[in-house]
């Protein structure tokens, strides 16, 4: 654990808790799995051609700008309906609770430059009768690569404007006035779809840089024997972390296995409401010349869709497969910071 004792200052997140205490209920899995998943060929037909000019036509043809109206500040979580609501809590059957979060990285590594960190500001050794008490501060700078967080949908702008066509000038040093993560203060409660493609190509993890193609997502569909909704999360597992356990941190920002660009037209057609990986859902490189980050440029910007980055899937997944269903209740809270870009989380998957 990285600890420190000193006053952390001008960090952009800076979190403070006394005395936190959770507990769990835990249950045995459902004895009959509804759903198979076996491993499917390996192969992935790559799409049709892929230029900057197509990704930059894609910003109006798959835009949801105007679709809520101008006071929208939700984007694509509108789409999480009362009655998709009621949808998901009916998945909880067996009553298991998984984390989908990534335990705080709290050293710095290859891709986690700004760790986590915890100062500990009262110890067992300063506790008195009178003050009998623990205390510690968290800073975290959540965005990148390290910190399991959720993309606000101000996170990112193309051509000086976010989704709706809001400057990128309505983010200042006190925060965004619009579409910030205080929005969605209601939390997220909706069916969680897991699309675990090494399970589906029968291996441990995918290499750094291995695209994922609309082909795989609909090939996964099938072998799951599910179909995405509106309103669903779709959360892309990759095997990042179980990649990195064997052989350890790696420039993640230079090499990903990811989504390519052409699964933005998928899921707009499915009319997703949330994105999400164990990693930052575009596959690096992108593929396509001029184009960095399509994946988050068009969901985050276009689609108005907030991202879930660095989900830890492992444990999801083999409960999944334990489950026989890759579908569950998905439950989170962003924290309720006025003008925040995002937040760091723990996302819950319960069946």
């Amino acid at each position: 654990m990285h600890i420190v004792n000193r006053r952390f200052v001008g960090l952009p997140c800076v979190l403070a808790l006394v005395g936190l205490w959770a507990c769990q209920p835990t249950s045995e899995p459902a004895e009959e799995p509804q759903q198979s998943a076996e491993p499917a060929e390996a192969a992935s037909p790559a799409p049709e051609s892929v230029t900057k000019e197509t990704v930059e036509r894609w910003m109006t043809d798959l835009s949801n700008w105007g679709r809520w109206g101008d006071a929208d500040v939700l984007g694509t979580v509108n789409l999480i309906t009362p009655e998709t609501r009621i949808r998901a809590a009916a998945l909880v059957r067996a009553g298991v609770s998984v984390s989908m979060a990534h335990d705080a990285l709290t050293e710095p590594a290859l891709d986690n430059p700004s760790p986590f960190e915890l100062e500990v500001t009262t110890t067992g050794l300063d506790a008195t009768p009178a003050f009998p008490f623990c205390v510690d501060r968290f800073s975290v700078l959540y965005h990148g690569f390290g910190t399991t967080h959720l993309d606000a949908i101000c996170h990112m702008f193309h051509n000086g404007s976010m989704f709706n066509g809001h400057s990128k000038d309505e983010v200042t040093e006190e925060g965004a006035r619009k579409y910030s993560i205080d929005h969605m203060r209601d939390g997220i409660f909706t069916r969680g779809v897991l699309m675990d493609i090494p399970r589906l190509k029968g291996i441990a993890y995918l290499e750094p840089g291995t695209p994922i193609y609309p082909s795989d997502l609909e090939a996964w569909e099938a072998t799951a024997g599910l179909s995405v909704q509106s309103g669903d999360a779709v959360l892309i597992h990759t095997g990042r972390w179980k990649h990195r356990e064997e052989v350890g941190p790696w420039k993640i920002e230079e090499q990903a296995a990811g989504l390519h660009a052409s699964c933005v037209k998928w899921l707009r057609s499915r009319d997703v409401a949330i994105l999400g990986s164990d990693a930052a859902s575009d596959v690096i490189p992108s593929g396509i010349e001029g184009a960095q980050l399509p994946v988050h440029q068009l969901v985050l910007v276009a689609m108005g869709m907030p991202i879930f980055d660095n989900l830890d899937l492992g444990a999801v997944s083999e409960e999944a497969a334990r489950q026989g269903r890759w579908e569950f209740l998905l439950t989170a809270s962003p924290l309720r910071v006025v003008g925040g870009t995002g937040s760091p989380l723990n996302p819950i998957a319960t069946f």
